[in-house]
């Protein structure tokens, strides 16, 4: 029996290692890939903590309203942290906060505020799998996604006989690139 690296003892090794190491980032970010694919129907992150209907002294016309009189509403029912504002078009103002926002409508000064809170464990491997700019864990990042390189290409070769990649496991690996190509011949 050769001792080469590729040979079958150091490949299971291999890919038995580093399935055990990533094992939990493998699930993290699995978890929090669902949750990202469906960020549009619900906020994977965050959750609705309270949420109040209010009157406010905000009214028509547009530039009646000002940063100025932003902050005193904001101040009168607690806001922080001001991130941004906009008046759309159909005349409502939308205000962002830290964990917060507020969408009020112009023509009768009515406002619904959403108070976030974090969705416990959720939010945090949300964030793993976010790139936030740091730059090690970019890096850590980069080398986790070489890892699940490693551990795909080496569970390729384990198997030996007719249940092996050369006997069976081509024709699955071909069936499983057929709906990503027919999504992009599709939709891209």
């Amino acid at each position: 029996m050769s001792n080469s690296f590729l040979d079958n003892r150091n490949l299971r090794n291999l890919h038995r290692d580093l399935g055990y190491f990533y094992v939990g980032l493998i699930i993290a970010f699995a978890i929090s890939g669902i949750a990202q694919n469906h960020r549009k129907q619900w906020k994977p992150d965050r959750y609705v903590y309270e949420f109040k209907k209010i009157q406010t002294g905000f009214h028509l016309p547009k530039e009646s309203v000002t940063k100025d009189s932003i902050l005193v509403f904001s101040k009168q029912n607690q806001l922080e942290d001001l991130r941004q504002f906009d008046i759309r078009k159909d005349s409502t103002l939308v205000i962002s906060y830290k964990d917060a926002d507020a969408t009020i409508h112009l023509d009768n000064g009515k406002a619904e505020v959403n108070i976030w809170r974090k969705r416990p464990i959720l939010a945090e491997i949300t964030f793993l799998h976010k790139n936030n700019g740091n730059l090690w864990w970019i890096w850590y990042s980069d080398i986790f996604a070489l890892g699940l390189i490693i551990i795909a290409s080496t569970g390729m070769f384990l198997m030996k006989g007719k249940n092996s990649f050369r006997g069976r496991g081509w024709k699955f690996a071909l069936a499983g690139l057929v709906v990503p190509i027919v999504v992009l011949i599709l939709l891209f």
